[in-house]
């Protein structure tokens, strides 16, 4: 990642977090929770490694390319999950635009190092749209809701830390935050 070192080991810690939480989540006895943790997981460590400051770390070409192919597998699974849920288009969304970074990086790595590009590239703009989107819309999603006096059955049960969904919804932000960062950057 280009830009202030301070910045990318943030984003660094902040990705491999997520992943890490991500993994845990795949222990939950709750099948819609494993059901996209893995790939998420997978997201967060990916976009921790990309996110690593240049200065420290500029990996060859062939690495970039092998990243490509690992995301375009991701990519792949997702497809394949989406005929099931609709709502797993954002993982396909998500690992095209690792690959279309990784393979940028593959191609032209002497144009991102020194920034002397003209202008944004329109798949880079329609990303940045995407996941501005995307962020705004969990980020309200997150928002409390006043809990309403309908009278029922009491409160339900607590859901085990793992299987929280606005501890997923929190996730799957950062990690939306971060793929802006580093798509406004590239």
């Amino acid at each position: 990642m280009h830009g202030p070192a301070l910045a990318g080991w943030l984003m660094v810690a902040l990705c491999a977090a997520t992943g890490a939480y991500c993994l845990l989540r795949m222990r939950s006895p709750v099948a819609a929770q494993r059901e996209s943790a893995g790939g998420e997981a997978l997201m967060g460590f990916g976009m921790a490694v990309m996110a690593v400051p240049a200065a420290v770390l500029w990996p060859p070409w062939w690495v970039w390319a092998g990243y490509a192919l690992v995301f375009g597998g991701a990519t792949l699974r997702a497809l394949w999950a989406v005929r099931g849920a609709a709502h797993h288009l954002h993982h396909v969304v998500g690992t095209l635009a690792m690959v279309y970074m990784a393979v940028a990086m593959a191609v032209t790595p002497a144009a991102h190092a020194g920034h002397t590009g003209a202008g944004v590239p329109m798949l880079t703009g329609v990303l940045l749209l995407y996941f501005g989107g995307y962020v705004l819309r969990s980020g309200a999603r997150l928002v409390p809701v006043p809990a309403t006096a309908a009278g029922g059955g009491g409160t339900p049960p607590a859901a085990a830390w793992g299987d929280r969904a606005e501890i997923a919804t929190v996730c799957r932000l950062s990690m939306g935050i971060a793929m802006f960062a580093m798509l406004l950057v590239m």
